[in-house]
Order: C-alpha cells, then structure tokens, then sequence
C-alpha cells in the first residue's frame, strides 16, 4: 500500500532543504523530503577530503533568510557548511519532514491519477507533485581506465574519501587538476612522501583573498546584523561585476594579463610554468580559486605530469606517452556527471519516457525548472541555472519563488496539474542559447563540462542572477493548466 503525501521533496542538500523550509514558511505541511543518505548536506556532506571549502564566500554562500554571524573564515570550510545546513534544519523544523535510507528508484506520471508514483528503496508512495533538489554534483565520475581492477594499490574519487587509508609518507598520485584537486594538493603534499598531480589541460588559478573571522567580527554580525547584509551586498555586486567580463572575451584578455602575471611569480621554473598555462579564455572553464595550489606544486615532492592516464597497471599509473608512474594510492579528482545526471534516467513523465530520453543528452527545461510532458514536476539547479560567477544559492532561493508560485496557482480549485508549454519552453532554450553567444563559456576555446554532449550550454545562466530572479515568475499564460 502506497502512502500518500502533497509534495514530495527529493533530496536534502542545499536545495532540498530550502524548498522544506520555504514550503513551512508558506504554511505548507503535507510534504516530506526523501534523502538516500542518513543525515541532510549533499554535496557538503559527501565531500570530506582534506582541504574542501566552497569558493564563494561564505555570507553570499547562505540562504538569505538564514544569515549565519559564525563563520570562523570568509571562504567556510566543508564542516561549518555542512554544520550550517544541519543547523538550518533543526532551526526551520525541517527535522519531522525527513525520511532518511530511501534512495529514489523510480519516479512516474500516473496520467489516469494526475500524480507520481515514487518507488524508493523503502517502499512505495504517491505525490500530487515532485520538487527534485537532487544536485549537479551528487554523482561522481570515476574513469573506466584499462587495467583498474589490477591495480594493487587504493584507489578512490575524492567525493568517497578513505578516511582509514594512512597517506603519510606514500607515493601517491592525484588524476584531474579541477576544483577539487587545487584543494586536496596541497594538503596532500604536506603529508605524503611523492606527490604526482595528472593534468590533461591547465587550468585558469586566481588567488583566494581569504581572511578569518575573529570574535570582534563575528559579535559584530551577531548585534547589528545589517553588517553582514552590508558584506553580503558588496560580495554579490562584485560578483556580478565579473559577468562584464565573462560575456566579453575581448575584456577578459586583460584580467589573464594580471592572472599570468601571478602564475609567473608563484611559479619561477619556466618548464612548469609552461606547463601550467593555460591555452584558452579565462573562465571558458571553471575558474579555479587557490592561493597555495600553485606553490604547492613547486614543492620538490611533487611532480605535475602533463598528460592523461592510459592505463592502470599493478604497480601503478601508464600515462598517454606510455610512461609508467609507481604509485600505491590514486585519488580520483574527476569531477561529476552534470548534463548526464542518473537521476533523469529515472523519471518517467506523461507518454512514459524518462527525461533521459527526452533531453537525448541536451537537458531542457523551462527556465530551468520545469520540462514540458513532467506535470507538476519542478527541478531545482535544473539546466541553465548554473552559474560561472557567483553563488548558486542566489539561483535556488530564486527557483523556489516560482514554485511557490505554481503551487499557488495548484491551491486554485479547478487546477490539478501544471506544465510549460512546448512553445514557451522552446523559446527559452533558444533565448538562453543566444544570450551565451559570443561568451567565455561557448567561445573561449576549450571542452568543458558546461557544454553537454551536442556542444550547447546547457549548464550555465549566461546573464546576472538579477536578471533571473526578475525572469522566474510564475505566469499562468506560459504553462498548461490541467
């Protein structure tokens, strides 16, 4: 027998609390939160590795109906952010709502009962409507590489760290020099014995202008919270002052001047410097935000090895040149499946296919909400609602201010089901794919994982978060009422 509930929340990361929280504000109490692991966080809970932190500071790295006067640091390390989540729950009364262990298996249109059934690993439920906070970054990509299973070393991807493996004195290699990797490095090389760093494509690497937060500060945001509003709108403004240059290559050409000239003071060798400059436009990939990755990397037990991995053999790693590296421990710093997320594999909607199928490899939705042939369907950080300059949390508390409005129009009697329609759906991914011409992220020269299979942007929102939080209204005219 299936249990039935209004709003069925998947998953309680950062998205999937908020919509809890938002919901509760509304007055809404028929819900529950559907979470596979066994306490909330996501991304910040899964990702423990040595040296993980967010790179937005942390008063624009929080919800804005949650300030928090504690951080201990300007940019929050991996704990307080996943403290800070726990805490909002406990503090939001999200805590009733939460039904830890169940995984998602399956989740499908009942056309004839205008709702979702929900099959989890603990049993079957039924929904009026599926709010998907399920995260970009929750499944991590670990290379299918020749000769893995001979490997006779430890091998792991960084989002599953092995706390119990002892690293102190090892060789040990780390394959992906991406946003993970800068953080992880230079912790590792303190620690191991020989460090060797696979890099397939350098990397763009500015400075981290970070700072702690002493107790004067912090009694500061406690007894006059507009101090930390204050902070907080300074940070988003010049944020979004960095999209001038994002959306104009020609501009950016200036600020790589400044960044080069960084790389050449950190980095005095000219044969590794060579090897970590990077031959693309700024931000065309993700910028990466270090002040010791690369003085990290200059250390005498660490070699950057510039090539891709071919192969594993028992004794270690064969790079693309055929050279073999021996190592005894392998972090897999390679990042997540983002515009080929399992999830849409598992999410059948009114004709019976899985957005999977729908998307074909280049997922699109309404702004980036809603996907037309998914009634009452609502992604959070769906497609084109990632950002290259600024906090995601923005675009989220924004995604959940349309919902709230569709749920609004869901209320009026007579409305039982809600989704965009094709037209207006088409025109937005077209408008979006125009607003992205001409940009770093589709013109600065380089494959990144913004660009899904058909080479489209279908990742990023190439305008400011203003912009969208004006754009994310619920409009009766752009959707099919049923």
């Amino acid at each position: 027998m299936s249990q039935h509930v209004h709003i069925a929340i998947l998953g309680a990361g950062f998205a999937g609390v908020g919509a809890a929280i938002r919901l509760l504000q509304s007055g809404k109490r028929d819900f529950v939160v559907f979470e596979r692991a066994d306490e909330v966080g996501g991304v910040w809970r899964d990702n423990e590795y040595p040296g993980c932190a967010c790179d937005v500071e942390a008063p624009l790295y929080s919800f804005s109906f949650a300030p928090n006067p504690n951080w201990s640091r300007l940019f929050a390390p991996q704990p307080e952010i996943f403290a800070y989540l726990r805490r909002c729950a406990d503090e939001f009364g999200v805590r009733p709502y939460l039904r830890f262990g169940h995984a998602i298996e399956s989740v499908r249109w009942d056309e004839a009962q205008k709702r979702w059934t929900i099959e989890t690993s603990k049993g079957s439920f039924t929904a009026d409507v599926i709010i998907a906070g399920t995260g970009a970054l929750s499944e991590p990509i670990i290379p299918q590489l020749p000769g893995r299973e001979r490997f006779a070393g430890k091998a792991f991807h960084s989002a599953h760290w092995d706390h119990d493996h002892a690293l102190a004195g090892r060789r040990v290699a780390v394959v992906g020099t991406g946003a993970s990797a800068i953080q992880i490095i230079p912790n590792l090389q303190r620690e191991v014995g020989k460090l060797l760093v696979f890099q397939r494509t350098p990397a763009w690497v500015v400075p981290r202008f970070d700072r702690a937060f002493g107790p004067r500060t912090q009694a500061l945001f406690e007894r006059l919270p507009i101090s930390q509003k204050l902070l907080r709108a300074s940070l988003y403004l010049r944020h979004e002052s960095l999209l001038v240059g994002f959306r104009n290559p020609a501009i950016m050409r200036l600020v790589e001047r400044r960044v080069l000239a960084y790389l050449a003071h950190v980095v005095r060798d000219p044969d590794l410097r060579a090897r970590l400059t990077p031959h693309f436009r700024l931000g065309c990939k993700r910028v990466l935000v270090s002040s010791d990755y690369l003085p990290a990397l200059t250390q005498p037990n660490v070699e950057v090895i510039a090539s891709a991995v071919r192969e594993l053999v028992p004794e270690g790693i064969v790079d693309a040149e055929g050279r073999t590296h021996e190592v005894d421990t392998i972090v897999f710093a390679t990042g997540f499946r983002v515009t080929d997320q399992p999830f849409s594999e598992h999410v059948h909607g009114r004709e019976g296919r899985t957005l999977a199928e729908v998307w074909r490899g280049s997922p699109q939705a309404y702004l980036g909400t809603t996907v037309a042939g998914f009634p009452n369907f609502f992604l959070l950080t769906g497609p084109n609602t990632g950002l290259g300059h600024s906090s995601m949390l923005l675009m989220i508390e924004a995604q959940l201010e349309l919902v709230l409005g569709a749920l609004r129009e869901l209320d009026r009697a007579g409305t039982r089901t809600i989704e965009p329609k094709p037209e207006v759906q088409r025109r937005f991914v077209d408008e979006v794919q125009r607003g992205g011409a001409g940009t770093v992220w589709t013109a600065g020269g380089c494959q990144s994982w913004y660009l899904d299979e058909t080479g489209r942007n279908s990742t990023l929102w190439p305008w400011s978060t203003y912009a969208y939080m004006r754009k994310a209204k619920f409009e009766r005219d752009d959707y099919l009422l049923g």
